[in-house]
């Protein structure tokens, strides 16, 4: 459980040491965690993934600004530690519930590089055929129930599917992530009671960037963090480095047994912070360009789990810059295929519509 801070002033002239504060509070880092399991290829596979995911919005980004790309985009770069440390405990059975910044955790849940791709340049070669695009990318035969266009809303779905899994007995986890905006929403609060009433099979895993779009956390927040609203539904409540992927995996790790066992729901807030804007196009004029809040941003999660990979003996630099390689040949790919995709035929807005 998160340490209780003093109450939090609503003033807005002193925006540098409530940042300061809001980022020193207690969390916790890969030096608080005893990962055991964390293997040479179970490294490689992670930071595969991290670097999956940044090549991936590196060039949705490029692609956006060149206007190939249709509709907006919010890109997930500076946050690739969260995702993936928390999916690499999934299977497919396993569910998750996205966010309008939904493309990193759908590549860490395993989603196909290149039909997401060609979702997202509207193609009919897309996980969706083209009709749902960025911010509602979903795969299903991989548990990836959507991204999101509402704020908080995989709240429901995510506490309906975990609902669902405990009826039929089974040992699926569902891991709902969402921003710390979100987590001002009404439907937050109703979702974790129920799911702390019915010992729900839920992992609730907030991604606090401290900005809801242009919003800061410490003015819109009553609490200073959001795991603390954990201790009012009755549930574990953590608040770990986001940009950590050893903590982060570690606690996740803990969560997800947790109810896989049986034993109920976690809310998990990991600090962390977006490398763009709240989408593209946004200038950010909200945020601060020196000090403390800098320092935070200029914070690189792959280059955390570099250094850690190499002091810890599990991967040399030279294999750590091949996967680097590896996973921009892989997106290069990804690119060439959405690009090579046809558009949808018009007859395809009909089909679709109903269920079979």
């Amino acid at each position: 459980m998160a340490k209780k801070a003093k109450g939090m002033p609503k003033s807005v002239t002193n925006v540098e040491s409530r940042f300061k504060e809001l980022v020193d509070l207690e969390v916790r880092t890969s030096a608080d965690t005893d990962v055991k399991d964390l293997t040479k290829d179970k490294a490689k596979d992670i930071y595969k993934n991290m670097e999956d995911i940044r090549n991936f919005e590196e060039n949705v980004k490029r692609f956006f600004a060149a206007g190939e790309i249709p509709g907006f985009v919010h890109l997930y770069s500076g946050e690739e530690a969260i995702a993936t440390g928390v999916c690499s405990h999934l299977s497919n059975d396993d569910y998750i519930t996205s966010t309008h910044r939904g493309h990193g955790h759908c590549v860490a849940k395993g989603g196909d590089l290149k039909e997401m791709m060609a979702e997202i340049f509207g193609k009919s070669t897309g996980v969706g055929k083209g009709k749902g695009g960025s911010m509602h990318i979903a795969d299903i035969d991989k548990g990836i129930l959507g991204a999101n266009g509402m704020v908080g809303g995989g709240f429901g779905i995510a506490t309906g599917a975990a609902m669902r899994n405990k009826y039929k007995k089974n040992d699926r986890v569902v891991v709902c992530f969402f921003g710390d905006g979100a987590a001002n929403e009404g439907l937050f609060h109703e979702c974790l009671n129920m799911a702390s009433i019915w010992s729900l099979p839920v992992v609730f895993v907030n991604e606090n960037n401290l900005y809801a779009e242009a919003t800061p956390q410490w003015y819109s927040s009553g609490s200073n963090t959001i795991a603390e609203r954990a201790a009012a539904y009755n549930m574990p409540g953590v608040r770990v480095n986001g940009k950590d992927l050893v903590a982060v995996y570690d606690i996740a790790g803990e969560a997800i047994e947790r109810a896989r066992k049986g034993e109920g729901p976690t809310l998990i807030e990991c600090v962390t912070y977006r490398q763009h804007g709240h989408f593209e196009g946004d200038e950010q004029l909200y945020k601060a360009t020196t000090g403390e809040e800098k320092e935070w941003a200029s914070v690189d999660p792959l280059n955390v789990f570099r250094e850690y990979a190499i002091e810890n003996g599990l991967l040399t630099e030279e294999e750590l810059n091949q996967l680097r390689e590896e996973s921009k040949k892989d997106v290069e790919d990804a690119v060439t295929f959405a690009k090579e995709s046809p558009m949808p035929e018009a007859e395809a807005l009909y089909e679709d519509v109903f269920a079979d």
